[in-house]
């Protein structure tokens, strides 16, 4: 890691907080960022905005992960629309996405991009 990507990289959690196959919520700021761990993926953590669009609450950490067509996703709990997990777009609604955030492994920490 060079020193320039040390300033954009911020340490939210370890990997000890993540639930394998399942998602935490971590604050990043004023923010809320679900945050989903599959340790058998290429990419093992993604991360998006918590916040259920069509739902409007702060939810999407409590989802369950699955696939769908071959798409990683995440369905929310209130109204089960399927958010891709790469993307954060809805796959039922095509004018709906969540904001994706650039997340990696580090050792034990969990590292996002902002």
């Amino acid at each position: 890691m060079t020193a320039v990507e040390k300033i954009h990289w911020q340490s939210i959690c370890t990997r000890d907080d993540l639930v394998p196959g399942s998602g935490v919520c971590a604050m990043v700021g004023q923010q809320q960022i679900a945050l989903f761990y599959l340790p058998e993926e290429d990419q093992q953590v993604y991360a998006l905005s918590n916040r259920d669009p069509i739902g409007g609450a702060n939810v999407l950490s409590r989802g369950i992960v699955g696939d769908v067509g071959g798409r990683l996703v995440v369905a929310s709990p209130l109204y089960k629309q399927h958010f891709d997990l790469a993307s954060g777009r809805c796959l039922e609604e095509d004018n709906v996405s969540v904001e994706v955030y650039e997340v990696r492994l580090d050792g034990n920490n969990v590292l996002i991009k902002h």
